[in-house]
């Protein structure tokens, strides 16, 4: 195993090459509550942290702003200024239909989105999503304990 390029207050940081001999390390360290970074040159480094403490952190942070309204016997789901929404004659298959739907922008948000200017402060949003199970993110959704 390589030790790492050095260590500093914020964990472990290590050059690419390190990084793929290291990677037991890493992901002990990750497991542990710690932070390791991974740089390349001339790109941005990347951080490899405990994802389910990353996952509760956005869960308290990034707020739903969900509105449900019942109208005409429907249900819609949706998070104002945002590009998805859900309808459904049951209110349980309009937040199935609305975690479909956050997926289905996660997947296009790291495809292009994520470069486009009204996109791309969702970063946190998308984490979230990533690192959530189904019932994960109707608990956050719905300010049920997850």
């Amino acid at each position: 195993m390589s030790t790492p390029t050095h260590e500093s207050a914020s964990g472990r940081v290590y050059g690419f090459t390190q990084a793929r001999e290291s990677l037991k390390a890493i992901l002990d360290s990750s497991e542990r509550g710690g932070l390791s970074t991974i740089s390349r040159p001339d790109r941005a480094p990347a951080a490899v942290v405990n994802g389910e403490s990353l996952r509760r952190f956005l869960a308290l942070t990034v707020v739903p702003n969900v509105h449900v309204v019942n109208e005409d016997g429907a249900w819609a789901v949706f998070m104002p200024g945002q590009p998805f929404a859900a309808e459904a004659t049951e209110l349980a298959e309009a937040l199935e239909d609305f975690v479909d739907a956050l997926r289905d922008y996660a997947e296009d948000w790291e495809d292009h989105l994520h470069a486009a200017p009204n996109h791309r402060e969702n970063w946190a949003l998308v984490q979230l999503i990533d690192l959530s199970t189904d019932e994960q993110l109707t608990a956050w959704l719905t300010g049920s304990a997850a």
